[in-house]
């Protein structure tokens, strides 16, 4: 069987047209194969909502993801299929997204019978930080963050709405700011109001939940402020760092797309600390 050079080319593009859907399918296998161990280690329902910059199969574009009522329908149905007394364990990497989508997940979890548990092995900011308040435990890497949840009313912080609002004479105050400001004081208080009733579900003191909404909910931090473990204790949420080692393989199966030049670069190995790891590279000292 005779191929010229045109039958050739046809073949390569063919294979290399189909060989990311092949990498994306192995990808996924090897996922579904490491959430099945861990929850045969922990007898859980592993649920996954990581939101990194995905590509699309075919012609390699980044698309940056985030809580939406998609991720909400997903997790519900996940839910609705765990035996109510099972335990269920949700890794958590996202920036945050719709406050209706976490919302839903988080009433969700906290009718859920079993114990939830969170994992956060980097971060998981604004809505994200709703979904592990949802928990009744939240296990951080020692380096992982939380973020406050106070809204966002398009492109501002809804208490910077209101506080601008206020300081101006509402005659000088032009229409759309006004409006503005009466959504973010509308939703100021209904996020307060759901991290209160959240917290309390779990267990929380009434007291201690209204502080911790005040601190989160109200814009007294920026909203990508980050909130680490030991900040996250002195606030009163029930934290630890006992993550399994589980957790880090199966966020190594979730791979932003391949840059042209790497930013970051290490030996992936993991070292023992003895003398010869941390001796440095010997110097040619000839003239």
């Amino acid at each position: 069987m005779n191929f010229n050079f045109f039958d050739l080319f046809w073949i390569y593009l063919l294979v290399t047209s189909l060989s990311p859907l092949w990498r994306q399918r192995r990808i996924a296998q090897q996922r579904l194969a490491m959430i099945r161990r861990l929850e045969q280690r922990r007898h859980s329902r592993v649920i996954t909502l990581i939101h990194r910059q995905e590509s699309i199969a075919l012609l390699g574009i980044p698309v940056s993801r985030y809580i939406d009522v998609d991720d909400s329908e997903q997790i519900l149905r996940a839910i609705k299929l765990t035996p109510p007394d099972m335990p269920i364990d949700l890794v958590l990497h996202t920036p945050g997204g719709l406050v209706l989508a976490a919302e839903q997940i988080a009433h969700a979890l906290i009718r859920h019978k079993g114990p939830v548990t969170v994992f956060v092995p980097h971060y998981a900011m604004s809505g994200g930080t709703i979904l592990a308040l949802a928990a009744d435990q939240i296990v951080m890497d020692e380096n992982a963050v939380l973020g406050p949840v106070d809204p966002q009313v398009g492109n501002y912080a809804a208490a910077d709405l209101v506080r601008v609002a206020e300081m101006k004479p509402i005659q000088e105050t032009d229409d759309r700011t006004l409006l503005l400001a009466e959504m973010g004081r509308k939703a100021l208080r209904q996020v307060h109001d759901l991290v209160v009733r959240i917290t309390t579900a779990n267990g929380m003191p009434l007291d201690k939940a209204n502080e911790l909404a005040e601190q989160l909910s109200t814009g007294r931090f920026t909203h990508d402020y980050p909130i680490t473990y030991e900040e996250a204790v002195r606030m009163g949420m029930n934290v630890s760092t006992d993550m399994p080692e589980e957790i880090y393989r199966l966020m190594d199966l979730y791979p932003q797309p391949a840059a042209r030049r790497p930013s970051v670069g290490y030996v992936p190995l993991p070292y023992d600390g003895s003398p010869t790891d941390r001796r440095p590279p010997s110097r040619d000292h000839r003239p």
